[in-house]
């Protein structure tokens, strides 16, 4: 199924079918493939950060989902045009060399919040959204200082990296993990609690009871509708919040 989608998806890129929300875009010469719903010239802006199997049908049915409620949103892609990666040492790859290389990934957070604002996007009315991999992708966009009202992480890697810190952050936190879960655990959760505290950032965080990694993926084992729905509803609620109608 996952192929079949991102066979379709090409085919609307290179048959120029911006309409459908699919579109290409370069950082540093590199092709990228993002997609991008409007909701309206005055609609706030959610930009969304895909976990690991990179940009897939999860995050096209989440910005079908947020279009509906009146949020334009454009789903960025940090692994590049094409690279969808179906294995989980391919996978591993991918985002490790992210990891380790954060100033890469600022870079291409950068230039997708950049082709955002090329496409209409309200980048004064923006907040950042990251599923497990982009759950962390956007804590590196709230270190770096990065002009958003809010920012939030669902089921996202939460360790701080060696030298660095939230000193520069300006964005509101919604922190929302899974108290079951076995990739990230609750002393890595509790101890970002701790260092936002200190840090004075303004934050919110929450575990709900029984959630595994990834509850929020629809149709995966770990998928946990209870959870989801919460945690769906306080992003919504947070939203409201923290952008300008």
């Amino acid at each position: 199924m996952k192929k079949a989608w991102i066979l379709a998806l090409l085919g609307l890129i290179w048959g120029g079918a911006a309409q459908a929300g699919a579109m290409r875009y370069e950082v540093d010469g590199q092709p990228f493939e993002g997609y991008y719903l409007a909701a309206g010239k005055k609609a706030p802006l959610v930009v969304l950060v895909h976990d690991w199997d990179g940009l897939t049908e999860y995050e096209v049915k989440r910005a079908e989902m947020l279009v509906a409620l009146g949020y334009s949103v454009f789903a960025v892609d940090l692994f590049g045009a094409g690279v969808r990666p179906t294995a989980v040492e391919e996978k591993k790859k991918l985002t490790g060399a992210l990891y380790q290389d954060r100033p890469r990934m600022r870079k291409l957070l950068a230039g997708a919040l950049a082709e955002a604002g090329k496409l209409g996007g309200r980048l004064d009315n923006a907040v950042a959204l990251g599923y497990c991999f982009g759950g962390a992708a956007v804590l590196e966009l709230a270190r770096s200082g990065a002009d958003l009202r809010g920012i939030v992480s669902v089921h996202g890697g939460l360790e701080t990296p060696a030298g660095q810190d939230y000193q520069l952050t300006r964005a509101n936190l919604l922190i929302q993990h899974g108290s079951a879960d076995q990739a990230v655990s609750l002393g890595q959760f509790t101890a970002l609690i701790a260092e936002l505290e200190s840090a004075g950032i303004r934050h919110e965080a929450t575990s709900y009871s029984g959630a595994p990694h990834a509850f929020s993926v629809f149709g995966s084992d770990n998928y946990r509708a209870d959870a989801d729905a919460k945690s769906w509803q306080r992003f919504t609620e947070f939203l409201g919040e923290v952008t300008k109608g």
